[in-house]
């Protein structure tokens, strides 16, 4: 990548719409110091009106089809402020000469962020929060009785990075962790690094079963709560579906901290109304933003969070950094560092 900067020396960004906000007001104040670069964050609708005026845009949830991709002339960059890419038509931007990329989750703290809140979701349906606000309200003590975390097999669908960190955090919960990915080290005898990890960057102890996808429905058997952590694609759209579901232990918990797409939405409907799935923890939903009038969300046993599970100041800031400085690399023509190119 070559300089990039308009006819007045102006490199511009674009962040595609009002939500979170943190993501381009971070990012301006990294910048502010550097009058050649300008950072706008313009209305969702408004976006393939004046994408062309841009080099650099963060899409957050803004779907990027091939029209719209089309229209951005002067379009060196589409990256993502964090990880997930399914709303970006990859193949039109690499054929309008446009790399796509993500930040990598494990470096800014966006993981162990989202890790935490799965945590939060495990610990407030397992402690009913919901039915602690309603004793709080009616002036009960003592009630409602809770579950530990202490003794549960949790079963993680998806173990990349968030996988990795939650698992760690799980530890000295003292559970039993089962976790599926697409392919595991072979030599899982390798020794440990700091991170939890062995020398292939796998999972060393932090695992008591391991499998693939295809055990999915297998596993969900033996867990007393599922968390889906995997990537959105045509692959895993509504994966977690009424079989998987049926597959669960009755009772038992979903936490989804990825995407709203990977769950079957009548599935889980059905399946909470007749008690099979014992609770639903959610920071993502199908639509977004979400309606505070889906019928899901009248449960007692449904906490859902507004997709906010990476927002932390430690990781927004991490990765406005990781913005800002790829915006001042491509301006000054040297080699961009920090991201992952996927096209």
């Amino acid at each position: 990548m070559g300089t990039e900067s308009g006819e007045d020396g102006v490199t511009r960004v674009l962040f595609c719409g009002p939500y979170f906000p943190a993501s381009h007001n971070y990012t301006r104040d990294y910048l502010n110091q550097y009058p050649f670069i300008q950072v706008d964050d313009v209305a969702l609708d408004d976006v393939p009106h004046v994408i062309e005026n841009y080099h650099i845009c963060v899409v957050k949830n803004k779907r990027l089809d091939s029209d719209t991709i089309a229209r951005a002339k002067q379009m060196k960059l589409i990256m993502q402020f964090g990880v997930g890419l399914e709303g970006v038509d990859i193949d039109a931007a690499t054929k309008n000469g446009i790399k796509v990329a993500r930040i990598p989750g494990d470096i800014t703290g966006n993981a162990a962020s989202c890790a935490e809140m799965v945590i939060y979701l495990m610990l407030g349906l397992l402690r009913k929060q919901n039915e602690m606000q309603v004793s709080v309200n009616q002036r009960k003590l003592g009630e409602p009785i809770g579950e530990t975390l202490f003794g549960k097999t949790v079963l993680i669908v998806g173990f990349g990075n968030i996988g990795v960190d939650l698992a760690k955090r799980l530890r000295p919960f003292g559970v039993k962790i089962i976790a599926t990915r697409r392919s595991w080290c072979l030599n899982s005898q390798a020794p440990l690094q700091s991170n939890g990890l062995d020398q292939n960057g796998m999972s060393g102890d932090l695992v008591d079963v391991k499998g693939s996808h295809n055990d999915i429905c297998n596993f969900a058997g033996e867990a007393d709560i599922v968390v889906c952590c995997l990537s959105l694609n045509k692959d895993t759209v509504g994966i977690i579906n009424d079989s998987f579901i049926s597959s669960m232990r009755k009772g038992a918990l979903l936490i989804n901290i990825a995407r709203g797409g990977l769950l079957d939405y009548e599935a889980v409907a059905h399946h909470l109304e007749s008690g099979h799935l014992g609770g639903l923890g959610t920071d993502v939903a199908w639509t977004e933003p979400f309606d505070p009038n889906d019928k899901i969300f009248k449960y007692k046993n449904v906490l859902l969070t507004p997709h906010v599970a990476g927002v932390t100041e430690h990781s927004y800031r991490s990765m406005a950094k990781v913005v800002g400085d790829v915006v001042l690399q491509l301006h000054a023509g040297t080699s961009v560092t920090g991201i992952e190119f996927v096209n």
